[in-house]
């Protein structure tokens, strides 16, 4: 089953996808300064994927709370109630389905962090009946998930912080897909943005969280820059919900807005100084013990009132999404898809003119965009497993190529390919490849390179090379007994 949502154009005003099954699956992390358009992007998708799946904001700033207007969200001011009734509401909220925003902005931050942790535990702790899938958004999930202690406690942090790597880490299976902005990476905990398989990077502008998310979005450092230069309201991304290659998007409109809105700037006012001065200073002796009343407080639900109200919602208000398997592949479909991403690396052209840190880098992220981990295969591993592909051969226990890569097993990596491709002929009983074939695997423009190969093979004493009198090479592998047939001049 897929759930596409649009959330804007690329560059070509194609439409950008999210698949929002498969971010249930991999999670979202938004990155981006302050002005750059978090906050947008984040109404964007909510409001795409309203009426398809369940959703809780935990909102610090109170910005999401007018999403009850035109979506129907049931706002929880988390400073109206107590520990007890939170966590009845959350367990409330995980039985009936029902989507709702946590506006924290009448709490400090550490009521904050306290309220949030709370929260989401009381989500993650439901009932396996209750695991339904739901989107869970957190905005300035810096102020949640601190990478260091700041001025708040050291209790409230541990209790945040917890709450928001149960979400990252163990909230898939119990369907909680965590969606979290931050407006800068250095300040997030390190193993909360670990965990999202899907990125959308913002406009950011110091040196430490360009360099991370260009890591995360599988760019080089020096390509970098274009994360400064994005306008507000653009993003790259990549994942396997968005795009296999990063992807730069220009954020759609929203049908909400901020509850409060920033004003455009406006003249100060023309009166004399002297008027002004006389305004600023009237009735200052007046008694400071009566001061004018305040405004009236907004009506806050009563605890019993807010579990009717959520009680109150169908069922089936939000469309049911299949809950996603947890992946949890073998070792043998591991190693299948390693294979497999491998040979589509050697396939593509210039391959072998990339740096093996580039090409590993690339790996890496097709291997996250697969849910799996790079850390299966290390650098040395994956350039002796990348010749191989680039060679066309396999390591596959009891193959044909067993006896070749063991008499290979002298040579560096980065020499590898070469003589792979001709063993390979040898074996096939097909030409000697030439000089151009083998330059194209070596990676290299210059025949003299190839020669040179050539010669240290042969010295090696892995092949012997013959040229007849019309000029034909062919080359032979005494340790196997494989030759292979000349190559026309």
């Amino acid at each position: 089953m897929s759930a596409p949502i649009q959330i804007g154009t690329d560059q070509s005003d194609r439409p950008v996808i999210i698949d929002v099954e498969e971010l249930l699956a991999t999670r979202l992390l938004v990155q981006g300064n302050s002005g750059s358009g978090k906050s947008h992007l984040l109404r964007r998708i909510l409001e795409e994927s309203a009426g398809i799946v369940q959703q809780v904001v935990i909102d610090p700033e109170g910005d999401f709370v007018t999403l009850a207007d035109v979506f129907g969200h049931i706002v929880v001011d988390g400073a109206a109630y107590s520990a007890a009734e939170l966590t009845r509401l959350a367990a409330r909220i995980r039985q009936h389905r029902a989507s709702v925003v946590l506006a924290l902005d009448g709490l400090e931050i550490e009521a904050q962090m306290r309220c949030a942790a709370l929260f989401l535990s009381a989500l993650f702790d439901a009932p396996r009946e209750q695991w339904f899938p739901a989107l869970v958004v957190v905005d300035e999930a810096q102020m949640f998930a601190p990478a260091v202690a700041g001025e708040v406690s050291d209790e409230a942090r541990r209790l945040s912080l917890a709450a928001m790597t149960n979400l990252m880490c163990r909230g898939r299976k119990r369907g909680l897909a965590g969606i979290v902005a931050t407006q800068r990476l250095a300040k997030l905990a390190k193993n909360v943005a670990a965990e999202a398989s899907n990125f959308l990077m913002g406009r950011t502008f110091l040196d430490i969280d360009m360099a991370r998310a260009a890591d995360l979005l599988g760019m080089e450092r020096r390509q970098a820059e274009q994360i400064r230069d994005l306008a507000r309201g653009e993003f790259l991304g990549l994942g396997p919900a968005i795009s296999r290659r990063p992807v730069a998007v220009r954020i759609g409109a929203v049908r909400t807005g901020a509850r409060v809105m920033v004003q455009k700037l406006a003249p100060p006012p023309t009166a004399s100084p002297d008027a002004l001065h006389a305004l600023l200073h009237e009735d200052l002796h007046l008694d400071e013990a009566a001061p004018p009343a305040p405004p009236p407080a907004p009506m806050v639900p009563a605890a019993d009132e807010l579990l009717e109200q959520i009680a109150a919602v169908p069922l089936d208000a939000v469309e049911p999404v299949e809950q996603p398997q947890l992946f949890a592949p073998s070792q043998a479909e591991i190693d299948l898809a390693v294979d497999r991403i491998l040979i589509d690396m050697a396939a593509e052209e210039g391959c072998t003119f990339q740096t093996p840190a580039k090409l590993f880098q690339d790996f890496s992220v097709r291997c996250r965009m697969q849910r799996l981990t790079a850390g299966h295969v290390d650098m040395a591993t994956f350039r002796r497993r990348f010749a191989m592909a680039v060679a066309g051969v396999s390591d596959e226990p009891g193959g044909p190529w067993q006896d070749i890569l063991r008499v290979a097993q002298p040579l560096a990596d980065d020499l590898l390919a070469p003589f792979l491709v001709i063993a390979r002929a040898a074996q096939q009983g097909l030409p000697c490849p030439d000089d151009d074939e083998l330059a194209r695997v070596y990676g290299t423009s210059s025949p003299g390179r190839i020669r040179r190969l050539i010669d240290h093979y042969e010295r090696s004493g892995l092949i012997v090379v013959r040229t007849d009198f019309s000029g034909r090479r062919s080359v032979s592998i005494p340790e196997l007994g494989l030759a292979t047939e000349p190559l026309e001049a």
